[in-house]
């Protein structure tokens, strides 16, 4: 079946509007509508198919907000109240200036390279009450000469540090303003593995960067962190934690802190660690009132009794101890002057209750003991050989040094 001259010029128009697109049983195929017109006649020869361009759609304009899931209603509420903390010190390097190679090497219009240099940190924080109270970690600022707060709207403020406390690593921040948002404090106490956890900081200098997962263990001890110097134990949670997040806040849920993020471990995969909420708010407390923190001391050290522990001080001569039980918590060494000493206990004893109540580790005689004022009396009791004895001792504030 032929074409006609007509039909010929017809097809070299479409082929070369289009493009070069394959043709399939003598009709043309692209995106839009099609009809088929008579080019002379009702002959099927002669139809040919012209391309109709599809109409535009109007575009419609929706009025209904963005919907919010709880991790980003929880930021909006909090995140006016967290902060960016930059602080600044100078390290001396301590060298003699009077050295003739220094001298020698670096004149007075040279830079010198042994000269005090400046150190810069940057982490986070949280407002706790309009007037300018701001909880952060104590490595943050410690040793800083000068330290500036910056707000999420963008105002930069100088802090004066209150205090801080090494112990807990809790540090408390006073800027001069008022009518400042804050946050709502929430609770730890009732935690369970499983539960969201939110993250707001500056991990890298990134600001009001949020990170979200889910509290992935509790009661972590400070030595299971790798930070055994400090009386913490500690919220574990797989919601990034990075440098820069440390002294800001973790959320629940429902937008309420329940932790100060502070520590991350160097060999870890997205583990990171927050103080509880309620040890952070009772030591920032004491550093807002007194500008200090007192930890009660009794002045022993100790460790978690074991079978193989057993064994090993029983076969060795140079400890002089007998142990005559496999489970408690051993006092390893008790440090003259303090109050442990002078209550009579001893290296060996092993501790049963404090008081009334049962422990069966260090960890626990630490809390039971943290949950008591410096100076009030407490109740020891202990195993000596095969007696159970009982003392009453008060603790002393925790050495600074």
């Amino acid at each position: 079946m032929g074409f006609s001259t007509k039909q010929m010029v017809i097809y070299a128009t479409l082929m070369t509007i289009g493009g070069g697109v394959g043709w399939a049983s003598h009709q043309y195929f692209a995106a839009g509508n099609f009809q088929t017109n008579s080019l002379n006649g009702n002959s099927p020869e002669s139809a040919a198919v012209v391309y109709q361009a599809p109409q535009p759609t109007e575009v419609v304009q929706s009025n209904r907000p963005t919907s919010q899931n709880f991790i980003a209603a929880a930021v909006q509420k909090v995140g006016p109240a967290v902060v960016r903390i930059d602080a600044s010190r100078k390290v001396s390097r301590q060298f003699d200036q009077n050295n003739p190679i220094l001298k020698r090497f670096f004149g007075e219009d040279e830079t010198n390279p042994f000269e005090d240099r400046v150190e810069q940190g940057t982490g986070s924080g949280f407002i706790v009450s309009s007037d300018g109270h701001v909880i952060t970690n104590a490595h943050v600022v410690e040793k800083a000469d000068a330290v500036t707060v910056t707000l999420k709207d963008g105002r930069s403020l100088e802090g004066k540090v209150v205090g801080i406390d090494p112990v807990t690593d809790v540090a408390a921040i006073k800027i001069d303003s008022t009518g400042l948002p804050t946050v709502v404090l929430g609770s730890s106490k009732d935690l369970v593995p499983g539960q969201w956890a939110i993250a707001i900081g500056n991990p890298l200098g990134l600001d009001s960067t949020v990170t979200a997962g889910i509290i992935s263990a509790i009661d972590r001890s400070s030595s299971q962190v790798g930070i055994p110097d400090r009386r913490v134990q500690f919220i574990q949670t797989d919601a990034a934690i990075n440098p820069g997040n440390s002294g800001g806040p973790l959320l629940n849920d429902q937008g309420e802190v329940i932790g100060i993020n502070t520590a991350i471990r160097a060999d870890a995969q997205g583990l990171g660690f927050a103080i509880p909420i309620e040890t952070g708010w009772k030591i920032a407390q004491q550093l807002f009132d007194k500008g200090r923190a007192e930890h009660p001391y009794l002045g022993i050290q100790m460790v978690d009794l074991t079978p193989d522990l057993r064994e090993r001080i029983n076969n060795d001569p140079d400890t002089g101890l007998k142990i005559n039980v496999d489970r408690g918590v051993l006092i390893i060494q008790v440090i003259s002057d303090a109050p442990a000493a002078s209550a009579g206990l001893k290296p060996g004893d092993v501790i049963l209750k404090i008081n009334g109540t049962e422990v069966a580790t260090a960890t626990a005689v630490q809390q039971q003991i943290e949950a008591i004022r410096v100076g009030e009396p407490l109740s020891l009791e202990f195993r000596r050989q095969d007696e159970i004895q009982t003392v009453q001792l008060r603790p002393i504030a925790f050495p600074a040094e």
